[in-house]
């Protein structure tokens, strides 16, 4: 009869310890501490029999299912724990193993150094060793490598995904910073926020003049029409080695309908020009992370706005955007707008990736500001020693006279009565 009466409690026991874990699961997630008080209220425990309640919740930690910690607010507390990973911890074969996998376990997504598990448990090297190659082989535990200390051993749990804290976030590739991935996605930005900060137009003043209203004259594009700047995309993509897709400068920059512009006496040439004052529509980092997100160049790699201001706050230390505070709104607009260049960045990559300007950096935004001597062709000519007059180069035949002054395409008998200095 003592036995019988053995193994009925037994059994309200297990009843109560699968009803007690399966509310604590419905009432909060693994990180969630559970003190005492939390415990009887959920209304599990028979007339909030304490000792039974101690019971219980012995025969849940025995089982794995429940991990006690210490709170310093509410003193002994407890957090469950998934039965599949609670199988795992039940299936160790001693206690030093059980210990390691623990620790790691508790590291979380930052992981751990191997001589932290040593220091921590004050174990003999070989002892965790053994037990890390252990879990390893069962594939509970996995090596990771960590940005901030490269050089140490880490372990975390195969389950988990690496933080950002421990991986560098998006903007590194195995522990190694991905300056490639970065130079590209800021170039694709700041093509974004040129094409939506500022317009095409025509520079009044360049060939020769300006031309007729009815063939030259600039407006400002409505809202909501397409404009050379914001043309169809290009579907087209290529792959880079990161993974990421080459089309998103198309899908914001590409104009495949519009001739080149060229410098002639006819023609003026295309410029981009800034928006009007009260303008109120640039663009903000949320609309730029949703192009991002949208486009899906970035494959297999997900920004957030947090990632994108980065690469924001980047171009704005750089000199080749500022932000804009229209009301609650910022945006942001690109700087020196009638200065940069209008072959999108995209194309000037694939024109480096054919061989054509590899003498030229490939930089997002206009040339550096200069001063008067360094902009006219004597202050950075590279054959100013041989300059003179009846010597093999001279101010009179200058080639980059000719091209400071955009008279390159003059007609012949113009071009050599142009005054130029001596």
């Amino acid at each position: 009869m003592a036995s019988d009466g053995t193994a009925d409690d037994s059994v309200k026991l297990q009843i109560l310890k699968d009803a007690l874990y399966d509310e604590i699961k419905q009432h909060g997630s693994e990180t969630r501490l559970f003190t005492q008080k939390d415990l009887l209220d959920l209304n599990i425990i028979p007339n909030n029999n304490v000792l039974l309640l101690v019971r219980v919740v012995q025969g849940l930690t025995d089982d794995k299912l429940l991990v006690g910690t210490t709170n310093h607010h509410a003193g002994l507390a407890w957090r469950w724990r998934s039965r599949e990973e609670a199988k795992k911890y039940t299936s160790l074969p001693n206690d030093e193993t059980v210990m390691v996998y623990s620790i790691i376990d508790e590291a979380g997504a930052d992981g751990i150094w191997n001589r932290t598990i040593k220091n921590k448990l004050n174990m003999h090297e070989a002892v965790v060793k053994n037990c890390i190659k252990f879990l390893e082989t069962k594939g509970y535990i996995a090596s990771m490598k960590n940005v901030e200390h490269p050089n140490k051993k880490m372990y975390i749990k195969a389950t988990l995904r690496p933080s950002e804290r421990a991986t560098g976030g998006p903007w590194f590739t195995e522990g190694e910073l991905d300056t490639a991935f970065i130079s590209e996605l800021e170039g694709i930005v700041f093509e974004y926020i040129k094409t939506k900060s500022a317009y095409r137009g025509s520079h009044p003043h360049a060939g020769g003049g300006p031309a007729s209203s009815s063939t030259s004259a600039t407006k400002l594009p409505k809202k909501g029409t397409v404009t050379a700047a914001t043309a169809a995309p290009d579907t087209t993509t290529t792959t880079t080695a990161r993974g990421t897709k080459r089309s998103a400068t198309e899908l914001s920059t590409d104009d495949t309908s519009s001739p080149a512009p060229t410098r002639s006496s006819h023609k003026p040439r295309a410029v981009f020009m800034p928006m009007p004052a009260g303008y109120k529509h640039y663009p903000t980092v949320a609309e730029i992370a949703k192009f991002i997100h949208d486009t899906g160049i970035t494959n297999n790699t997900t920004l957030g706005e947090a990632d994108i201001q980065q690469l924001v706050d980047v171009l704005t230390y750089d000199g080749l955007i500022e932000s804009v505070r229209v009301g609650r709104r910022r945006g942001y607009r690109v700087t020196r707008a009638m200065k940069q260049d209008t072959v999108p960045f995209h194309k000037r990559q694939k024109e480096r990736e054919a061989g054509v300007g590899l003498d030229q950096p490939l930089v997002a935004g206009a040339e550096p500001l200069s001063n008067g001597l360094t902009e006219a062709p004597c202050g950075r000519c590279p054959v100013f020693e041989l300059c003179e007059e009846g010597g093999p180069v001279s101010p009179s035949n200058c080639v980059y006279f000719l091209k400071w002054l955009d008279l390159e395409d003059l007609p012949a008998a113009v071009a050599p009565n142009v005054a130029l200095p001596t």
